[in-house]
């Protein structure tokens, strides 16, 4: 398995949408340049933000065969390779693991809801075991209110205790502080990523290992100076972009900022079954974005519409 560990501040990578529903991956591969250049130690493909569930196996790969052809680092990403179907999830983490990722990230198989510990072993066992020649290191992804099944502690205890390195941290995803430091204290080689920025004072401390954040899209400068330096001021007003998401639509609100901020408007598609931010909290959104920027938090912030990420 690779020797790097993943990081401090991780943006949850959107996936850019061409106008017949096909990936874009170009203008991914731009932004994800943009984003390692500007403050993210890494990025999580192909997750929730990334709309991974909405494309098929042959999408996704192409996705993650495009991040390696553009010559990203693959050593600073993850990517998600769970699916329903095992058959699935085995051919992302092969391809996972042959292209060269830093991790593949793996939601539980969805479908059926209320399944035994013992379903969700095999689930992982399968995995493991298909992808033992070149065994990339696995992040469980705790998403419970859209997975419906949750990676709780005894079963994560138990999944270290069968497969040792091979499950090397995990996505926290359920808002659950609680539950983020109960997983986080169960192995000292576990790995653990709140879905949150608001958590990076407390990860720098070592309880977590850093956040994967769907706002890191926006935000990941200052993200970057709070986690690197303890700046409490960038730290509260990348907390405040994020907020500007609450009750909101997330996705399709990130991919609206994003081609707000970088002047592209085919970022804001979206696959089905979600559905374009309403045209009146993209304004409102964006304005509320432009004025947290202006007011700033001590230093200029990385003014987005000034680079090129196409």
């Amino acid at each position: 398995m690779t020797e790097r560990k993943l990081r401090g501040v991780i943006a949850a990578i959107a996936t850019a949408v061409d106008d017949k529903g096909e990936p874009d991956c170009a203008r991914s591969a731009a932004l994800a340049r943009f984003l390692l250049a500007n403050g993210c130690d890494g990025l999580n493909v192909l997750g929730t933000t990334g709309e991974a569930t909405s494309f098929s196996l042959d999408q996704r790969k192409r996705v993650m065969t495009a991040y390696r052809d553009s010559g990203l680092p693959l050593d600073r990403l993850m990517v998600g390779t769970g699916a329903a179907s095992v058959a699935d999830a085995v051919a992302l983490t092969r391809h996972a693991a042959e292209l060269g990722f830093a991790g593949a990230l793996l939601l539980p198989p969805f479908y059926y809801k209320g399944v035994p510990d013992d379903g969700l072993v095999a689930y992982v066992e399968t995995i493991v075991q298909a992808s033992a020649a070149k065994p990339v290191p696995i992040y469980l992804y705790h998403f419970p209110s859209q997975s419906g099944l949750p990676w709780h502690v005894r079963l994560v205890k138990r999944l270290l205790d069968a497969f040792g390195q091979r499950i090397v941290g995990l996505k926290d995803s359920s808002g659950d502080m609680a539950y983020a430091r109960e997983v986080a204290g169960v192995s000292p080689g576990l790995d653990v990523f709140p879905s949150t920025e608001a958590v990076l004072m407390e990860a720098r401390s070592g309880v977590f290992a850093g956040c994967i954040s769907a706002t890191a899209n926006l935000n990941a400068d200052l993200c970057a100076r709070a986690w690197r330096s303890g700046d409490a001021g960038a730290l509260d007003t990348a907390v405040s972009i994020r907020k500007l998401f609450d009750g909101k639509q997330l996705v399709p609100g990130v991919k609206a900022t994003l081609a707000h901020i970088h002047r592209d408007a085919p970022w804001a598609r979206v696959q089905p079954p979600l559905a374009p931010f309403p045209a009146a909290e993209r304004t409102a959104v964006a304005e509320a974005y432009d004025s947290l920027r202006a007011s700033g938090s001590g230093s200029p912030a990385i003014d987005a519409r000034s680079a090129q990420i196409g």
